[in-house]
């Protein structure tokens, strides 16, 4: 069984150059999309150059998206609405995660394949994944960090990472979103919603979320420009007032309130400063080369 790990990419050299490190042993094929659009639907140029990750460059598939999805709402001559703002950026999301589909045409049916968004890396290591039953689903709970690599957002962990052979994939938006819960093979609903399955195994201790781990400047830009750019629009917040909110290990969003909650950028919450063991050995290894990006 070989294992293709896939990904989507804005900007992100930082991420990928450790994605690729951490996984690199365990992983067959790097597949990496980008597309000439962002999430919020500006014109942008192409970022990857693959000579940057020479080191990778005959694991990596890399594919272009060129024009935006077909059924885009691109009928207003002002600004939308903040909920069409948001429709649009989940069709662009899913045609990221549908481009996909080229780089495993290689793959094998038993090949595993993995989604993440490209600072959700998976423990490919793990004695439990190492030894889990691959023909089942496979999710990873994952440690949550925010804007270093060792300040811990410990209210919650993160299912990011998630996996199946390629025989079971049904698309890579289905994969992107199951829900992180077995359910028994009796509960009926089950076989009327694709997004509840029954042959689930999540991974404890299963990776890494780093997410944010930006200069405040290039934090604003990716979140003038990701999927929910509309309620980062609505927010007010400023590169100064993120500037502020890193230096202080301040969180500024929170992922427990509920999803139509206006309020959900005005929270505060102080990160945990952890033990660099809790990272990956790649991370501890090489704590100089990335030493800015520790608090």
């Amino acid at each position: 069984m070989k294992i293709y790990d896939c990904t989507t990419y804005f900007s992100e050299d930082l991420m990928l150059d450790i994605r690729f490190n951490i996984l690199n042993e365990s992983v067959h094929k790097f597949v990496v999309v980008e597309s000439l659009y962002s999430h919020s639907g500006k014109k942008k140029k192409l970022n990857f150059d693959i000579n940057n990750f020479k080191k990778f460059k005959h694991k990596i598939i890399y594919i272009v998206i060129e024009k935006e999805p077909e059924n885009i709402n691109l009928s207003y001559k002002d600004e939308p609405p903040s909920q069409i703002k948001r429709l649009n950026s989940l069709k662009r999301i899913e045609q990221s995660y549908e481009f996909l589909n080229e780089g495993i045409v290689d793959a094998a049916s038993e090949d595993l394949i993995i989604l993440s968004d490209n600072d959700e890396i998976p423990d490919l290591k793990s004695k439990q994944f190492l030894n889990c039953n691959t023909d089942n689903i496979i999710i990873f709970e994952q440690l949550f960090f925010y804007y270093k690599f060792n300040l811990l957002n410990n209210q919650i962990y993160w299912y990011g990472s998630k996996a199946c052979k390629k025989k079971k994939l049904k698309s890579f938006s289905w994969l992107r979103n199951l829900k992180n819960k077995n359910y028994p093979f009796w509960r009926f609903d089950t076989y009327f919603t694709s997004n509840k399955i029954t042959n689930l195994e999540i991974i404890k201790n299963g990776g890494w979320h780093f997410t944010n781990i930006k200069t405040p400047e290039d934090l604003y830009v990716k979140l003038k420009n990701f999927g929910h750019h509309n309620e980062f629009d609505d927010s007010g917040l400023t590169v100064e007032i993120l500037k502020k909110q890193i230096n202080n290990g301040e969180l500024h969003y929170n992922h427990l309130a509920d999803q139509k909650d206006p309020k959900k950028y005005s929270f505060s919450y102080k990160l945990e400063k952890v033990n660099i063991n809790l990272l990956p050995s790649y991370l501890q290894n090489n704590f100089k080369k990335y030493k800015k990006w520790f608090s």
